[in-house]
């Protein structure tokens, strides 16, 4: 049960983006196509669970044995570029279309705040490994929920006649905006 409170809180309740304020601009920079949001999902998804499962193994066993604290920040962030790397490697390979659509995002998923906010949040809940993996997890989809909903909505406000000041980024805001509103009606499941 346990397991399932910690899913429905951190896809809808406390949504990382829409409720924590949490991964912004990718959110906002590759949400213009669907497909290049599935893509920014899969990628963040994999970096935040690895990165989840790295930081929780580094701080059990090495910064907490050794009283090293204060170098949890920088090594969460080591971590997390060379898991950026290792993904930037395998998508040139695998899928070199989804690789130039992603452009310069995916290098900034290496200071993408949600991951390094969900590396710090696990520790901090005291969560044990594998609530660690479900609460990574589910915070991944969380955001792939926002980031293809807000995607597919700017999608379609691309063929919608708007006034010329609310064209670009004022729109997205606003949406931005009702979607957070959106999400916020779920806050009393958990």
């Amino acid at each position: 049960m346990e397991y399932v409170l910690i899913f429905i809180s951190a896809i809808f309740v406390n949504n990382i983006v829409l409720a924590q304020f949490l991964g912004i601009c990718p959110f906002l920079g590759v949400s213009k196509k669907i497909s290049t949001g599935i893509g920014m999902t899969g990628a963040v998804t994999f970096v935040m669970v690895l990165a989840t499962i790295i930081t929780y193994l580094v701080q059990t066993f090495v910064l907490d044995v050794f009283n090293l604290g204060y170098l949890q920040t920088i090594t969460f962030i080591l971590v997390i570029a060379s898991l950026v790397q290792l993904v930037e490697i395998i998508l040139k390979k695998v899928s070199p279309p989804l690789y130039q659509a992603l452009g310069v995002f995916l290098p900034l998923i290496t200071t993408n705040c949600a991951i390094l906010g969900v590396a710090i949040l696990t520790i901090q809940k005291e969560y044990d490994l594998l609530e660690a993996v479900a609460f990574s997890t589910a915070t991944a989809i969380g955001f792939g929920l926002a980031l293809i909903i807000f995607a597919g909505i700017r999608e379609q406000l691309e063929l919608v006649d708007l006034p010329k000041g609310m064209k670009g980024t004022p729109i997205a805001l606003l949406v931005a905006g009702i979607l957070a509103l959106a999400f916020m009606g779920f806050a009393g499941l958990v």
